[in-house]
């Protein structure tokens, strides 16, 4: 069993209202063989929801408000239900600050990357959970 960002397979929990939709993850979740968990929203938050970026070890929007709590808040709960369901691997959405791997937004809102993991990527590391991204 893996887990996967919700918004690959096809659920409506991306920050702009949409999904990003991966067909092989969503085939993947039909078949049972993937969990497709999204932690920005068991964080609490909504979506649609103001964009967030990673800036100075804090999640914060380009108007200055503070996402840190939540976003942490669902990494932990998402990793937990990971580690229930016995998932030891992950495939999540590249770049955003809970789920990229490798490279995220640099947390100036201008498009550029910078080399880091979003706050759910670094929390299934931590747990043993190998992660790559799409």
């Amino acid at each position: 069993m893996e887990v996967v960002s919700a918004c690959l397979a096809g659920i409506i929990c991306r920050y702009d209202g949409t999904a990003q939709e991966a067909p092989d993850v969503v085939e993947a979740v039909r078949q049972g063989k993937a969990l497709p968990l999204c932690p920005e929203m068991l964080g609490g938050l909504p979506a649609p929801r103001q964009a967030a970026e990673i800036k100075e070890g804090r999640v914060v929007t380009a108007a200055g408000v503070d996402l840190t709590e939540p976003f942490q808040k669902g990494a932990e709960i998402a990793t937990q239900i990971a580690i229930l369901a016995g998932c030891r691997k992950a495939v999540l959405k590249a770049r955003s600050p809970s789920c990229g791997c490798g490279r995220i937004y640099d947390g100036t809102f201008s498009g550029r990357l910078i080399d880091g993991d979003g706050l759910w990527a670094r929390e299934l590391k931590k747990a043993g959970i190998e992660v790559s991204v799409r």
